[in-house]
């Protein structure tokens, strides 16, 4: 099944101005995304239920911001998918003793 972001940005945007929400107040909207990342991390923290309910707060979130700022997020997704696909890091280790990336910065991606 594939799914048309565009669309749904304007779904949510739409929904948004039916149900009377600010629209307009971006540092809302960010901490708002920004909230509901935060919730989602708390129930998988705790083991509990809804993590993935949470997740798409968080899209709808991040589809309305776009829609305000006019983004196209697919087109900006598959964009930076293709940048990390090419990008090359290195691994070391924390003085903990956990695996950490390090991007190796170059001429086309500094």
């Amino acid at each position: 099944m594939s799914v048309d972001l565009k669309k749904l940005q304007e779904e949510v945007m739409n929904n948004k101005i039916e149900k009377g929400f600010p629209i307009n107040d971006m540092a809302f909207e960010f901490c708002r995304a920004h909230e509901e990342l935060s919730e989602a991390f708390s129930k998988y923290n705790k083991s509990q239920d809804g993590v993935a309910e949470e997740f798409a707060d968080v899209a709808i979130f991040l589809l309305g911001m776009c829609e305000s700022l006019g983004y196209d997020l697919e087109k900006e997704l598959v964009r930076k998918i293709e940048i990390n696909k090419n990008r090359k890091y290195t691994k070391t280790k924390s003085p903990e003793g956990k695996d950490v990336f390090i991007r190796v910065k170059n001429e086309i991606d500094p």
